[in-house]
């Protein structure tokens, strides 16, 4: 059966010189001719690099060059990413009840910049399918709420064109951009956005902070192949609050995400009033540089295996880690965001009103309709699932709301 991008630690078995690979119920797992020949492209590029660079280069370069390198990379390859076909699925491929919830969050903030005669406008970043966006304008459209523009800003030109062909037929004036929008008034979107931003692997090694960077395996014969080494060490200022607090042992490793808070700090640049509603799966900071996660969250996804070599074959497998919501949160209060709300996906979807959106779909009566409904409304609601892992965050700049206001943050915030 299909699986989130949460679902991870399945134990991968590699047979010797990557010949055939298995997963742990014996299930062959191993990339097809025309995919091993693309990712040895991709290697090759990346094997340049290191070389340019004196012959390592940065984990968060190589998970560039490996998610993002045009006709190579992951994200831009025109390889299938979502759904039963795919390496993973999301909220919006599972139910467009998902969609249709998060409008509840909408409707106060429209409300609010209409009455300064401000168009409505949505900016949705990495758009995947575009089944988030079709639900979120359906759900507009069941509300009675006319939107002037939704904006989509997707890094792959692949999942621009599938967005195209699937909202083609739309009445909305939907709109793609090759870069931020300045002076924006309106919403941003982001689901299992920052997951997928490029990170630093860091090592504790004799009571520092080092980089993790990567070389080209001195071992590899015929096909190129990437290992670990020893980068640089690192500044104090750059290490998250939460990582400086812990006591941990030497060889403890994680991620920083310097990225994905730069992220941030571009999005209060270029939002002028309105606010961020973005989604994914993490930790606050204490919860993630746990003394017990000893190897950090870094993982791939491939056919819907969780895969821990980070290095299996680039350009075909996904790479992502989990999100480090409090060094986001201090990002967006620094940049001059105000918080609106934090809470998991469960609480969220549940205060904003999932439940009833259900109901009004499908009568419970009615068994070969409702269903289906209930079971994607488990997926996404579960503890095993999606509810807990996955986290919402909401960001507001110049509007009247205060934490715990808007639809979706009221029941049960929780700290960072």
């Amino acid at each position: 059966a299909p699986v989130t991008k949460a679902t991870f630690l399945v134990l991968i078995i590699f047979a010797t010189s990557l010949i055939r690979v298995v997963d742990s119920q014996g299930m062959d797992i191993t990339p097809s001719l025309e995919e091993t020949s693309q990712s040895q492209l991709l290697a090759h590029k990346i094997s340049q690099e290191i070389k340019a660079q004196a012959g390592k280069i940065s984990f968060a370069k190589y998970m560039e060059m490996a998610l993002y390198t045009p006709g190579l990379g992951y994200y831009s390859s025109g390889k299938t990413k979502l759904g039963t076909a795919g390496d993973f699925t999301t909220a919006p491929e599972i139910s467009p009840l998902f969609g249709y919830t998060l409008v509840e969050t909408l409707i106060p903030i429209f409300n609010e910049l209409e009455k300064g005669g401000a168009p409505l406008q949505i900016l949705e970043f990495g758009a995947g399918s575009g089944a988030l966006a079709e639900s979120v304008l359906d759900g507009l459209h069941q509300a009675s709420i006319s939107i002037d523009t939704y904006n989509i800003l997707d890094l792959s030109a692949d999942l621009s064109k599938r967005q195209q062909e699937r909202l083609s037929n739309r009445k909305e004036n939907i709109h793609w951009l090759n870069q931020l929008p300045t002076d924006f008034v309106g919403i941003i979107l982001a689901n299992e956005v920052l997951d997928a931003m490029p990170i630093d692997i860091v090592t504790l090694k004799n009571g520092a902070w080092y980089y993790r960077d990567v070389t080209i395996d001195p071992s590899s014969t015929k096909d190129i192949r990437f290992i670990f080494c020893d980068g640089e060490k690192i500044k104090t200022s750059l290490l998250p609050e939460s990582l400086q607090k812990q006591s941990l042992l030497d060889g403890y490793t994680t991620e920083i995400h310097q990225n994905a808070q730069g992220w941030i700090a571009s999005l209060a640049t270029c939002l002028k009033r309105g606010a961020l509603l973005t989604f994914d799966y993490g930790f606050p900071g204490h919860e993630y540089y746990h003394p017990q996660r000893t190897q950090g969250t870094l993982m791939g996804h491939y056919r819907h295996h969780a895969i821990q070599d980070p290095f299996f074959y680039p350009g075909i497998c996904d790479l992502t880690a989990h999100v480090e919501w409090s060094s986001i949160a201090n990002s967006a209060h620094t940049a001059g965001f105000n918080l609106l709300g934090y809470t998991n996906q469960a609480s969220y979807l549940l205060d904003a009103g999932i439940s009833q959106l259900m109901l009004a779909l499908a009568d419970p009566n009615d068994t070969l309709k409702f269903m289906p409904i209930s079971n994607a409304l488990q997926k996404l609601l579960s503890e095993a699932e999606m509810g807990e892992l996955f986290k919402v965050m909401c960001l507001g700049i110049d509007l009247p709301f205060s934490e715990g206001d808007l639809p979706g943050f009221r029941g049960r915030p929780r700290a960072l």
